[in-house]
């Protein structure tokens, strides 16, 4: 039997996989209208770079914050998706960002976070928590 057929359910990770990532991506939309509504302007979405990845960065007032975006599927799931937060890895992410554009370093930082979950508003966390 051929190697891939050996191991069909190497079909359903990959689905939950590309599942799981759209349900990321519809997450991170989701928020960026949201923060949209409260005012702010988007400068950036899915920012990657080689120390991790920022969901969104966002401006408003002269401020700019770092966004990580949680969705979970139920409301209740939001402090386990606090603690799930690598604050160490947004944040080396946020400093690779702002050497890329000194203008940033002038300015307020801060780094925030957005839970969803189906049914409910957006919960906008300001200043979750501090840089390294």
């Amino acid at each position: 039997m051929p190697p891939w057929r050996a191991r069909p359910s190497n079909n359903r990770t990959r689905s939950s996989r590309l599942g799981a990532e759209t349900f990321g991506r519809r997450s991170e939309t989701l928020a960026g209208w949201f923060l949209r509504l409260k005012g702010y302007r988007i400068v950036a979405t899915r920012v990657k770079t080689p120390v991790g990845e920022i969901d969104l960065i966002a401006r408003r007032f002269g401020t700019t914050a770092f966004i990580e975006v949680k969705a979970r599927q139920h409301r209740n799931e939001e402090a386990e998706a606090l603690e799930a937060v690598n604050t160490s890895r947004i944040s080396r992410a946020a400093q690779y960002y702002v050497a890329r554009h000194p203008a940033l370093a002038e300015t307020p930082l801060r780094f925030d976070v957005i839970f969803l979950a189906p049914g409910t508003w957006p919960r906008h966390v300001m200043n979750a928590f501090q840089g390294e």
